[in-house]
């Protein structure tokens, strides 16, 4: 009895895969929809424009580069507070630490003494 019952079972198996049918796809026409309008093309232009002449040798670094105006400086010497330097650092001993011209260069960098002798004392804090 489970003989004919698993060659059924088997059968209607094999018999369902074979009796599929292959699906075939039919290329699609390559002719333009009918929606489409034609292309124009553009017309001639009426006016005729003469090339000009193109020159390589007459670069001017002024005019490449312009100098841009410096800004001007609207407080004075006068007009700025001294800045309490913090730490106990004082010129000399920044001078020491950095060098004369390091210290000329920060001070004319940054616009004061005060200020060059803050930078040396983040640089000291730093190490």
């Amino acid at each position: 009895m489970q003989r004919w019952i698993y060659l059924s079972l088997s059968s209607f198996l094999l018999v369902g895969c074979m009796t599929q049918q292959p699906i075939y796809y039919r290329p699609l026409p390559k002719t333009k929809p009918a929606t489409q309008k034609p292309t124009v093309k553009p017309e001639k232009p009426t006016k005729v424009h003469e090339l000009k002449e193109v020159q390589d040798n007459n670069f001017d670094p002024d005019y490449m580069y312009p100098e841009t105006p410096k800004r001007t400086q609207t407080k004075t010497k006068t007009d700025i507070t001294p800045v309490a330097v913090t730490g106990s650092m004082g010129r000399e001993e920044c001078i020491s630490m950095i060098g004369q011209e390091k210290f000329d260069k920060y001070t004319q960098m940054l616009g004061s003494e005060n200020a060059a002798i803050k930078r040396c004392v983040l640089m000291k804090s730093m190490k």
